[in-house]
């Protein structure tokens, strides 16, 4: 028992543990719609985005969440912007979007010269989160978490049929860009914890699998939450005992639990298909 309850002696992995809870909550919900509304490649889009943000934040000595946060919404609505005024297609832009940002931001990082890890943006640094983060997290996620219940109905009608969302009078347009604030909020509020390179994993994962679990989509944003969390705990609590990272391995686990409820759906599908 001395040894299971081991990691819990430490203050860094307790914090750890406050962080995955903490963020667990606004991706799980907003992972929920991404996944209806089949924005996946956004939330990828703007979680890799945010590169160049964070390096001139830094350079320019500004918070770097402010950085993050204006380079994700300039690609949002960059995104948004490109696809209406042209012929091609919108994963295609996102696709063009990120990457070009993505890039500029590599090429900013190798080229400045600092004693700062900004290493931990890439991928994270959940053991050595500050108490600052986790009261930053923590205002961010609440924020989002109480927009995204307020407003899940009319959310949820926009992710489905646009125009019918339109026609009883739902403001589209806040909505749509609403939503895009909302992912580019939660990016930042994970950067601590997972980084900007597996940040994708937290948004997109909890929905997918939640949605092979039910059909009805308030039980979709319970399973989703509790699935993040539980994922988050596992993951961070074996990371310590196997001395590897904790945000892949909670993205590992998040991924093993999306193969069971894929292969849990499939089997239920073929038996149904069977009883016809």
């Amino acid at each position: 028992m001395e040894t299971l309850l081991f990691p819990f002696q430490f203050a860094f992995m307790n914090k750890a543990f406050l962080m995955m809870a903490i963020i667990a909550v606004p991706t799980s919900l907003l992972s929920c719609y991404l996944v209806l509304k089949g924005w996946s490649l956004m939330g990828d889009a703007i979680s890799h985005a945010v590169l160049p943000g964070v390096v001139l934040a830094y350079l320019l000595h500004i918070p770097l969440i402010i950085g993050a946060f204006v380079a994700g919404m300039v690609c949002a609505v960059g995104t948004g912007f490109l696809s209406e005024n042209s012929r091609v297609k919108q994963d295609t832009v996102m696709g063009i979007v990120f990457s070009g940002m993505f890039g500029f931001g590599i090429v900013l990082y190798t080229k400045i010269t600092t004693d700062v890890h900004l290493d931990h943006i890439l991928f994270g640094n959940m053991l050595g989160v500050s108490t600052t983060d986790l009261w930053t997290a923590g205002v961010i996620a609440g924020f989002v978490a109480l927009v995204v219940l307020a407003k899940r109905r009319d959310l949820l009608l926009h992710a489905f049929d646009p125009v019918q969302a339109q026609a009883v009078g739902l403001r589209v347009g806040w909505l749509h860009y609403g939503l895009l604030t909302l992912i580019s909020m939660t990016i930042v509020a994970t950067l601590s914890a997972v980084g900007i390179i597996l940040a994708i994993g937290l948004l997109i994962a909890p929905g997918a699998i939640a949605f092979l679990l039910t059909k009805r989509f308030s039980y979709m944003l319970a399973i989703a939450v509790m699935v993040t969390t539980l994922s988050g705990f596992i993951g961070i609590y074996i990371s310590f005992f196997i001395d590897s990272a904790p945000a892949p391995t909670v993205i590992l686990v998040l991924t093993i639990l999306f193969i069971g409820a894929f292969i849990r759906a499939s089997r239920k599908s073929r038996q149904a298909t069977i009883a016809d």
